[in-house]
């Protein structure tokens, strides 16, 4: 019996070696964002708000005032960060070792705001030792999905338990999310609308309550609102103006009020489990109120625009460390989810660069 033909791949562009080439040494980059996260280099250069091109001479002698360390490496790890769009680079045609560096954009997101908040904590919550060691076992999720890679590459423990366990990820944890929170929050309350009529919301999953301390600021004619979370995370939460702090289970029961808001809390869980938790949702709103979600949706068709591979990271990311099984999902998945647990009425309202806002309506 002869063997059939085999077909070769062909020649290979330049353009697909250079691209592969990328794509294996990209663990360079999130790594030196960590590192010049981890050395406060944005805040060196900001220095209060002058962003005045440096040599990493200078940022060395500010950072390390001791007289150790080497500008060279530094040096090397801002141009390659300079080439993914974080650092402007500034050369002198007399001295080209002589590079100096500002910040763009994407760098004064690293920079911290007067609240002590900034995009730096939730660069380095991902690059904690914990959350690498699943890295290198990302194929378990295909192989056996049973259980996330996290689980499988530390002894058992899901991230969340060990955010219970080891203080300072959870606190690091809590800090990256208020960085990221803050810039959303004010984009949503901006130009969201949907309060109007209520009087009692809950927030599902609500943390520390920051979200509804902001929601009640803007709002005032919501009365009352509930953080809703796990018990041991509400024993932590802070007193707020016209907040109750509520412990329990939302795959028990959610507390009764006219609307019920949450925010990134769907994504981590199977749609087996969301349908349980919007089905509690459906049970503690009246008729004519609704459950707002704030949610990564995909996009039904892949492309490679920013969004949608900072949206497809996050999925990855969500398979990798929490469960794998949960997932971002677009509209129509949410959609369908709403219409299983009796929710009469859907849309999706798109106001924030990333995160989209769910409502689903009784």
């Amino acid at each position: 019996m002869e063997t059939p033909d085999v077909q070769s791949p062909g020649p290979t562009s330049n353009d697909a070696r250079l691209g592969i080439m990328e794509l294996a040494n990209m663990i360079s980059v999130p790594m030196s964002l960590n590192a010049v996260v981890r050395l406060n280099v944005a805040d060196t250069i900001w220095q209060n708000g002058s962003n005045k091109p440096i040599t990493a001479s200078e940022i060395i002698s500010r950072i390390l005032p001791s007289g150790f360390g080497d500008p060279e490496n530094l040096q090397r790890i801002l141009r390659m960060l300079t080439s993914y769009g974080v650092f402007n680079e500034y050369t002198s045609s007399s001295n080209n070792s002589q590079r100096r560096y500002s910040l763009t954009d994407i760098g004064k997101t690293l920079v911290t705001d007067e609240n002590g908040l900034s995009y730096g904590p939730y660069v380095l919550q991902h690059y904690q030792e914990e959350l690498m060691k699943a890295w290198a076992v990302v194929h378990e999720a295909v192989v056996d999905s049973s259980t996330e890679p996290f689980m499988k590459a530390n002894g058992g423990e899901t991230a969340y338990n060990l955010y219970v366990k080891k203080p300072e990820m959870n606190d690091l944890m809590l800090k990256a999310m208020s960085g990221v929170t803050v810039p959303f929050m004010k984009a949503f309350l901006e130009d969201y609308h949907g309060f109007k009529g209520v009087e009692r919301l809950v927030d599902v999953g609500g943390s520390a309550g920051d979200c509804l301390r902001m929601i009640l600021q803007k709002h005032s004619h919501i009365k009352e609102g509930l953080n809703f979370d796990l018990p041991e995370v509400i024993a932590k939460a802070p007193q707020i103006a016209g907040v109750t702090h509520v412990g329990g289970d939302m795959f028990k029961s959610v507390p009764n009020g006219d609307a019920i808001f949450m925010k990134w809390i769907l994504t981590t869980w199977t749609d087996d489990e969301v349908k349980t938790i919007m089905i509690n949702c459906f049970k503690a709103i009246p008729d004519g109120g609704k459950l707002i979600a704030c949610e990564h949706v995909l996009p039904e068709e892949t492309n490679n625009s920013k969004r949608t591979r900072a949206l497809l990271e996050g999925d990855i990311f969500v398979m990798t460390i929490y469960r794998a099984k949960g997932t971002h999902r677009t509209e129509e998945d949410y959609r369908r989810l709403g219409k299983s647990a009796g929710f009469k009425s859907f849309q999706a309202v798109y106001i924030d660069y990333l995160y989209t806002i769910l409502e689903f309506g009784k």
